[in-house]
């Protein structure tokens, strides 16, 4: 699991921030929290981290144009000597003279933005948890079935690649193909996507790479989607039991979170992609309530008198 930065650059322009003050060095964000500053500006950095994002409101702002100029020299003196990674000043407030010298002094990126203290935080600490998100790549694939994040699994040459094609003739979108990089961006969701340099391309064998945004649109891509859904492609085995009824639900599990999954044998004749199409219709249904398999297996014990 790789440790994942972001160019400050990178959220500068995702915020369209006012640069006051842009050091030449790139500045990479690692920590995905950000503070607003109140008591590191009375003196107190107990607990204090330079690692995150600095967001100066309203608040801290008039404590600071309410404070004598000596008081206020020192104060800003100790706090740009702990490094901050970078400063924000939200709702148009415009730095004062002092915060912008000691900026160049500590070669501290200083910016500004007109977003409320408040939205502008749960937006960058949104942004933040999914640029930062513990990331790791599996091969296989990954596609938008009925609003639902299908991720499909299987040894090479089982046909992933040739059923998400037949997917996307259907009316689905591709999100990547091959290797999927998968994120955990919160204690219930993992994300996937395609690596850049792979991003709506298919490898299909006798064929080649294919383009499949300029061949079928559009939309039929798409650059992120959550994982609902995990589908297992694996040889069929003769004589080997397959689940036949779906009373119990299998897990796959993806860093730490274990999410639904079908294991579907592949066999000369099965329709890969309108298998996956009611599997991910069935795993909606599940989620919202009803489960076609409990509802047959009453209705099969009330027809034997249980």
């Amino acid at each position: 699991m790789t440790k994942q930065t972001v160019a400050l650059k990178t959220l500068i322009s995702d915020f369209n921030l006012t640069e006051i003050y842009m050091p030449e060095r790139e500045v990479m964000v690692a920590n995905a929290n950000v503070n607003r500053p109140g008591l590191p500006l009375t003196g107190f950095f107990e607990h204090f981290e330079p690692s995150r994002i600095q967001i100066i409101g309203k608040s801290e702002y008039n404590y600071l144009i309410e404070l004598d100029i000596e008081t206020r020299v020192k104060r800003l003196n100790d706090f740009m000597s702990k490094k901050p990674i970078a400063i924000i000043y939200s709702t148009d407030l415009m730095p004062c003279e002092t915060m912008k010298l000691m900026a160049r002094e500590f070669d501290i990126p200083l910016l500004m933005t007109s977003r409320a203290t408040s939205e502008f935080m749960a937006a960058l600490i949104s942004k933040l948890s999914v640029y930062l998100a513990p990331c790791i790549t599996r091969h296989g694939v990954l596609v938008e079935v009925y609003g639902e994040g299908v991720l499909i699994l299987g040894d090479s040459g089982i046909g992933k690649s040739e059923t998400a094609i037949e997917l996307v003739k259907r009316g689905h979108r591709l999100v990547a193909d091959d290797a999927v990089e998968l994120r955990r961006v919160s204690d219930r969701t993992i994300t996937g996507s395609a690596p850049e340099i792979i991003r709506h391309y298919v490898e299909l064998r006798g064929i080649g790479i294919i383009d499949v945004k300029h061949i079928f649109g559009m939309g039929a891509v798409k650059d992120v989607e959550k994982i609902d859904l995990v589908i297992n492609l694996e040889e069929w085995v003769e004589g080997k039991m397959y689940d036949r009824m779906g009373m119990e639900n299998e897990y796959t599990e993806i860093m730490g979170l274990k999410i639904v999954s079908n294991t579907i044998p592949v066999h000369p004749g099965r329709n890969l992609a309108v298998i996956i199409e009611i599997a991910a219709i069935n795993n909606r249904q599940k989620r919202m309530g009803y489960n076609a398999a409990q509802e047959f297996n009453n209705r099969l014990m009330q027809n034997i008198g249980m």
